[in-house]
């Protein structure tokens, strides 16, 4: 079965609410399955919001934190988390692959345990990549290395259908994260070849998505949905139901429509602005009421402290991440689910 159902507008309704030397994993049908319906993912062939958080650093976790965060996170409604293939923070490198895509021990085998970790638990796994010109570490060099890299990871994973990918955090920002739309086509048409069923992304840094950067998106480079990084401020989750209608609008205007997804909303700790567990809450309930397909309770390491602790997500291997989160941070994960479900019935009650 074939999970990705692209929905092109024209014609249809609106759809609602080379090869390095270790061996391939074989093509499987694990446990949990992703999929794309329309605007919405699926599980199991069922539609669902992907309620997640960040676990950046989740390679470096020992399996007894592992196994507790991710036992809380699915009793407590989540599905999904975030975690980086080329993650480095404060000298630490927990990377699956090094600076030129290649494998790295024993870390690339830390994620394949995660994502069956995970596939048994019913929990999707996002595994993000990053570009980093002339990186050595927690990074991608250059598009060679990024091509060894996507090898890399689909050639471990191939036997799970819990996970996507997303080529290139924040693709469009102007720094050395920065990758063309040309090679990110070239990289997602590399992950088809691959493994046709996986679901591929590129994430969009610091703003809210227009018709072009939707157009680049879905229809240039054909990426399965869209996870835009909207702006960090306070005004930021009031605004977040009408940006996701109008990134529909821009869809339907391009010619297909596509999930969206928020996979790295504003957080506490990042600067001024310390946003408190209602802001994450309304950011919440504007994504589903808004009809997007998925959320994130963002979290990382606090800028301006010492050692800039709490490093929350950025760094597992001291301390498990419900030790790392604060009271406020705390309450959303315990309101999360119910904010999802009150939105959804409120969004049926209007349909």
């Amino acid at each position: 079965m074939v999970c990705r159902q692209g929905t092109p507008v024209i014609g249809m309704a609106l759809a609602t609410a080379i090869v390095f030397a270790t061996p391939l994993a074989p093509i499987g049908t694990a446990g949990t399955v992703l999929g794309i319906r329309g605007t919405q993912f699926t599980l199991q062939n069922r539609p669902a919001f992907l309620l997640g958080i960040s676990y950046y650093g989740g390679l470096g976790a020992s399996d007894d934190t592992l196994r507790r965060d991710l036992d809380a996170l699915r009793g407590r409604g989540f599905n999904w988390l975030r975690v980086w293939a080329t993650w480095s923070f404060r000298g630490a490198d927990v990377s699956a692959v090094d600076a030129y895509g290649k494998p790295r021990q024993p870390y690339l085998d830390r994620l394949v345990k995660l994502v069956g970790q995970c596939d048994r638990r019913g929990l999707i796994v996002d595994i993000t990549l990053t570009r980093k010109r002339g990186a050595t570490s927690g990074g991608l060099r250059d598009i060679a290395s990024h091509e060894q890299a996507v090898r890399t990871i689909v050639g471990a994973l191939r036997s799970y259908r819990n996970w996507y990918l997303d080529l290139a955090n924040e693709r469009d920002v102007a720094d050395d994260r920065f990758v063309p739309i040309h090679e990110i086509r070239q990289l997602r048409q590399l992950a088809r070849k691959m493994f046709p069923e996986l679901l591929v992304t590129a994430s969009f840094g610091g703003h809210d998505l227009d018709d072009n950067y939707v157009r680049q998106a879905l229809l240039e480079a054909d990426l399965d949905f869209v996870a835009p990084h909207r702006p960090r401020h306070a005004g930021s989750p009031a605004q977040t139901e009408k940006e996701t209608r109008s990134c529909l609008d821009a869809m339907r205007r391009v010619g297909r429509m596509a999930p969206i997804h928020y996979q790295e909303p504003f957080r506490r700790g990042y600067g001024d602005w310390q946003p408190l567990t209602q802001d994450f809450l309304t950011d919440l309930q504007g994504a589903v009421l808004g009809g997007a397909a998925g959320w994130c309770l963002h979290n990382g390491s606090t800028r301006g402290a010492a050692d800039e602790r709490p490093w929350r997500s950025f760094d597992l291997r001291e301390q498990d991440l419900f030790s790392q989160l604060d009271g406020e941070e705390l309450a959303v994960v315990n309101r999360a689910a119910e904010t999802v479900r009150a939105a959804q019935q409120r969004t049926r009650g209007s349909g």
